[in-house]
Protein backbone atom coordinates (compact mmCIF):
# COMPACT_ATOMS: atom_id res chain seq x y z
CA UNK A 1 0.00 0.00 0.00
CA UNK A 2 1.23 3.50 -0.73
CA UNK A 3 1.68 5.96 1.86
CA UNK A 4 0.05 8.90 -0.64
CA UNK A 5 -3.36 10.34 0.47
CA UNK A 6 -6.00 9.36 -0.77
CA UNK A 7 -7.25 13.20 -1.46
CA UNK A 8 -5.27 15.73 -3.53
CA UNK A 9 -4.07 18.58 -1.29
CA UNK A 10 -5.86 21.78 -1.67
CA UNK A 11 -3.18 23.50 -3.77
CA UNK A 12 -2.28 20.68 -5.81
CA UNK A 13 -5.95 20.41 -7.01
CA UNK A 14 -6.18 24.26 -7.65
CA UNK A 15 -2.84 23.69 -9.79
CA UNK A 16 -4.38 20.78 -11.63
CA UNK A 17 -7.93 22.52 -12.97
CA UNK A 18 -5.92 25.62 -13.50
CA UNK A 19 -4.28 23.49 -15.68
CA UNK A 20 -7.26 21.99 -17.42
CA UNK A 21 -8.47 25.66 -17.66
CA UNK A 22 -5.16 26.44 -19.83
CA UNK A 23 -5.69 23.68 -21.57
CA UNK A 24 -9.55 24.06 -22.40
CA UNK A 25 -8.68 28.19 -23.12
CA UNK A 26 -7.65 27.87 -26.77
CA UNK A 27 -10.80 25.66 -27.85
CA UNK A 28 -13.47 28.01 -26.34
CA UNK A 29 -11.73 30.98 -27.66
CA UNK A 30 -11.59 29.31 -30.94
CA UNK A 31 -15.35 28.57 -30.57
CA UNK A 32 -16.17 32.01 -29.43
CA UNK A 33 -14.91 33.74 -32.44
CA UNK A 34 -16.41 31.37 -34.91
CA UNK A 35 -19.83 30.77 -33.76
CA UNK A 36 -20.86 34.88 -34.03
CA UNK A 37 -20.08 34.46 -37.19
CA UNK A 38 -21.43 31.28 -38.35
CA UNK A 39 -25.09 32.15 -37.02
CA UNK A 40 -24.76 35.86 -37.91
CA UNK A 41 -22.66 36.62 -40.43
CA UNK A 42 -25.53 39.85 -41.76
CA UNK A 43 -24.21 41.24 -38.15
CA UNK A 44 -20.60 41.20 -38.69
CA UNK A 45 -19.75 43.47 -41.06
CA UNK A 46 -16.18 44.39 -41.80
CA UNK A 47 -16.17 47.19 -39.28
CA UNK A 48 -18.24 45.96 -37.07
CA UNK A 49 -16.74 42.72 -37.31
CA UNK A 50 -13.26 43.93 -37.04
CA UNK A 51 -14.38 45.73 -33.71
CA UNK A 52 -15.59 42.62 -32.01
CA UNK A 53 -12.97 40.74 -33.23
CA UNK A 54 -10.07 43.37 -31.58
CA UNK A 55 -12.12 43.31 -28.94
CA UNK A 56 -12.52 39.73 -28.19
CA UNK A 57 -8.51 39.46 -29.03
CA UNK A 58 -8.16 42.10 -26.05
CA UNK A 59 -10.55 40.26 -23.18
CA UNK A 60 -8.67 36.87 -24.18
CA UNK A 61 -5.10 38.10 -23.61
CA UNK A 62 -6.51 39.13 -20.27
CA UNK A 63 -7.87 36.20 -19.61
CA UNK A 64 -4.83 34.57 -20.62
CA UNK A 65 -2.81 36.60 -18.20
CA UNK A 66 -5.17 36.31 -15.32
CA UNK A 67 -4.95 32.46 -15.77
CA UNK A 68 -1.03 32.91 -15.91
CA UNK A 69 -0.48 34.36 -13.05
CA UNK A 70 -3.25 31.99 -10.75
CA UNK A 71 -0.83 29.09 -12.13
CA UNK A 72 2.19 30.38 -11.01
CA UNK A 73 0.14 31.18 -7.25
CA UNK A 74 -0.91 28.03 -7.34
CA UNK A 75 2.69 26.05 -8.51
CA UNK A 76 4.14 28.28 -5.58
CA UNK A 77 1.67 26.56 -3.02
CA UNK A 78 2.00 23.34 -4.63
CA UNK A 79 5.59 23.68 -3.66
CA UNK A 80 5.40 24.81 -0.15
CA UNK A 81 2.60 22.74 0.93
CA UNK A 82 3.88 19.37 -0.77
CA UNK A 83 7.56 20.24 -0.78
CA UNK A 84 8.43 18.98 -4.21
CA UNK A 85 10.55 20.45 -6.80
CA UNK A 86 9.58 21.43 -10.11
CA UNK A 87 11.13 18.64 -11.46
CA UNK A 88 9.32 15.57 -9.28
CA UNK A 89 6.00 15.48 -12.37
CA UNK A 90 6.57 14.63 -15.74
CA UNK A 91 5.04 16.12 -18.50
CA UNK A 92 1.59 14.63 -18.62
CA UNK A 93 1.29 16.74 -14.94
CA UNK A 94 1.20 13.13 -12.89
CA UNK A 95 3.89 12.77 -10.49
CA UNK A 96 6.81 10.51 -11.25
CA UNK A 97 7.26 6.75 -10.00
Amino acid sequence: MSDRPLFLERASFRRRRLGDAARVLPVLAALAVMLPVWWLPAAFSFGAGAIALFGFWAVLILAVWVLHRALIRAEAATMRAGGESPGDSDWTGHDAL
